[in-house]
């Protein structure tokens, strides 16, 4: 049986029964509600604190061993990334130089390949943000290896094929000059002999008697083997590579179009035929299709000394030109 509470009352000087106003009965049912919630989610926030669950705990040790597996994958991609970077840089700037190919692009390096299954991916780890990086950089490297490897394949190629480059780049004198006193106009610009004006001159001038042996400066295949308006009887060699060699004035022509010709073979003889005003071989080497000095083509034959020489009396040619 609920108690019955009563208060003396000063006023009317009689004890009068204690009624709680609805107001108040609602305070302190809504004080009390939010107490027990305050409580309980301190209560609750303490026991998770200081009394995880099991499955919390297993989850906190396989983050923290996943966490230690990531700092030490990252620091092996650290220094994987930084062994590219060196492979790459000494590709490009030692291995391709020395056989003058062209240098692979970063860009080609970087270019991931979506049809090709060059890295297997890390599925146990698929939905976790970890494994995602690591498989970012995993699958970049792999890329950079995969054309790195195809870099290293095609300087393989070029080190098979050196030997025969090399035998094909020009390397001596079209005529027999040990002596070195034929050279007589040398590359750059001279006074044309016939037409009196500066033009531009796009070889050198090798004065022989006539009937002189012309001779292949370097293995290649004949494409042009003819009478020419101003260049008379000529030669022309592909060498490969992009290397061309020109012989002008020729009396008699020896070789064939079509002809394989080898280093130091005879293709001709001096002559002046052509624009020439006297027996004389005009020789020169282009580059892609660029006419270069052919002096600079000469050091299977010349010592040191002898190619200063050589490059002295080039620069120091008669004003003239013979064609």
């Amino acid at each position: 049986m609920k108690k019955i509470k009563y208060y003396y009352n000063t006023n009317t000087l009689r004890y009068e029964k204690l009624v709680t106003p609805l107001r108040v009965k609602l305070l302190r049912f809504f004080g009390f509600i939010s107490a027990a919630l305050v409580t309980s989610v301190i209560i609750i926030t303490v026991y998770n604190r200081f009394f995880p669950k099991p499955k919390d705990k297993e989850a906190q040790l396989r983050y923290e061993a996943l966490q230690e597996d990531y700092d030490a994958l990252s620091g092996k991609m650290t220094t994987l990334e930084q062994q590219m970077v060196s492979l790459e840089k000494r590709d490009n700037e030692v291995y391709r130089s020395i056989f003058e190919a062209n240098p692979v692009p970063d860009s080609m390096r970087t270019k991931l390949i979506e049809k090709k299954k060059e890295f297997e991916k890390v599925n146990v780890m698929s939905d976790n943000e970890l494994a995602h990086g690591i498989e970012a950089t995993l699958n970049n490297i792999a890329a950079r290896i995969t054309y790195q490897f195809q870099s290293y394949n095609a300087i393989e190629k070029l080190i098979k094929n050196q030997g025969d480059k090399l035998a094909s780049i020009p390397a001596i004198q079209p005529v027999s000059n040990k002596d070195l006193t034929r050279i007589a106009s040398g590359f750059g610009y001279r006074i044309h002999p016939i037409y009196g004006i500066a033009k531009m001159h796009n070889g050198l001038d090798f004065t022989a008697p006539q009937g002189t042996p012309i001779y292949a400066t370097g293995d290649g295949l004949v494409t042009t083997a003819g009478l020419g308006a101003g260049t008379g009887n000529h030669v022309i060699i592909n060498h490969g590579y992009g290397y061309e060699t020109v012989y002008m004035h020729m009396v008699r022509i020896k070789a064939l179009s079509g002809q394989r010709v080898k280093r130091g073979e005879v293709i001709g003889w001096v002559g002046s035929t052509g624009a020439s005003t006297g027996p004389h071989c005009h020789y020169e080497v282009h580059i892609s299709g660029t006419p270069v000095d052919p002096v600079y083509f000469f050091y299977n034959d010349l010592n040191a000394e002898q190619f200063d020489r050589l490059l002295k009396m080039a620069a120091s040619g008669s004003a003239k030109s013979f064609d």
